[in-house]
């Protein structure tokens, strides 16, 4: 026996293009007890259909429990954010490595500094230097300074 017109009826069916009424020629052929073993690979496919009861999951009030729902609730209102409160983070962000780097600065500088801490202050004294004085050359340039320097006279212990 041909089957032409199921076969094309299944083709359409596959690519969603039949009407109800061919998805139901559809299932009257299939629930016969006599299907073609080419075709019969389908008939599962459509018995379940049938054998599955239908059950609306979704009762008659269901719109107006939404409904009620959606009506009961306040609006929500838009909140503005400032430019400032965007930035707020970022602000927080830069002022934790800033304060980390001024820590680090002066934990490493009190570590590794190069000059000796002195022990008792007052008992130092260092000698005073002159002040220095730049003397003008009038035979070679007027534009040309040499520095020299003043040696102390004496120094006190």
């Amino acid at each position: 026996m041909d089957y032409k017109y199921i076969k094309q009826l299944l083709e359409r069916y596959w690519r969603c293009e039949t009407s109800l009424e061919e998805e139901e020629i559809l299932r009257t052929f299939f629930s016969q007890k006599d299907v073609p073993g080419e075709l019969a690979s389908y008939k599962p496919l459509f018995e379940y259909e049938q054998s599955e009861p239908k059950t609306d999951v979704l009762g008659d009030d269901f719109d107006q429990k939404i409904l009620s729902k959606v009506e009961g609730d306040k609006p929500v209102r838009a909140r503005v954010i400032t430019m400032r409160q965007r930035l707020m983070p970022l602000f927080k962000a830069a002022a934790v490595v800033a304060i980390f780097l001024t820590l680090g600065n002066a934990v490493q500088s009190a570590f590794y500094s190069e000059e000796p801490q002195p022990q008792n202050v007052a008992n130092v004294q260092k000698p005073k230097d002159g002040p220095s004085v730049a003397k003008i050359d009038s035979a070679a340039n007027a534009d040309s300074a040499v520095i020299t320097k003043a040696v102390p006279a004496t120094t006190v212990k």
